[in-house]
């Protein structure tokens, strides 16, 4: 299965959606960056399609981020990732055209679920622009600190909101773990060369 449109983070595979998030100073400066009339250092067109070559061939998890607003909000993504134990620190990336920003910049709290391998429906419902993610057949319930949470995972955690860091067209959230269950058992899906896939092996 190749990957849907509207994710939260940001392209690798295309320019309007996406699974990563590039930072500032990522290797596209290496490539021969150009400067913007504004005096802003811009990657070339090179630099852009050498981060997305070489993104293709790392292998990353599928987490659903979730949040609530007047509606519960959320979307696929594979910048999750563990920043520090002592606080435990998650981060991920979120772009700021996407359809949840405008509840994850508000959020106190959001909902981190990584999904097993039988859920890349799911993966792909919270990645399609338009969709109504949370309607049947996806499974949810209301969790710890009010976030959305997914059933069927392979593990969740409700994590608070501590920092949203500017990033180029996203943000890099930072949020402090305080609750989840890491039992759903299961293995991950993973995301690699444009497609979902899973472990072998």
């Amino acid at each position: 299965m190749t990957a849907p449109t509207d994710l939260g983070t940001a392209p690798l595979t295309s320019s309007s959606s996406g699974l990563a998030a590039p930072l500032p100073g990522s290797p596209a400066r290496l490539v021969g960056p150009q400067q913007s009339p504004a005096g802003r250092r811009a990657a070339s067109p090179a630099a852009d399609e050498l981060l997305k070559s070489v993104f293709r061939q790392h292998a990353a998890g599928v987490a659903v981020i979730t949040a609530q607003g007047e509606r519960p909000v959320g979307f696929t993504a594979t910048s999750l990732t563990s920043v520090a134990a002592d606080p435990p620190l998650i981060s991920f990336g979120v772009g700021t055209g996407s359809s949840s920003w405008p509840v994850v910049a508000e959020a106190e709290y959001v909902g981190v679920h990584i999904l097993a391998e039988h859920q890349r429906e799911l993966a792909a419902t919270f990645a399609r622009s338009g969709a109504d993610r949370f309607a049947p057949p996806t499974r949810w319930r209301t969790g710890p600190e009010g976030v959305p949470v997914l059933e069927g995972v392979v593990a969740w955690l409700a994590a608070r909101v501590v920092a949203r860091v500017p990033a180029g067209d996203h943000r890099l959230v930072i949020a402090e773990v305080v609750t989840g269950d890491p039992a759903g058992g299961g293995r991950p899906l993973l995301y690699h060369q444009g497609r979902f896939t899973a472990l072998r092996d």
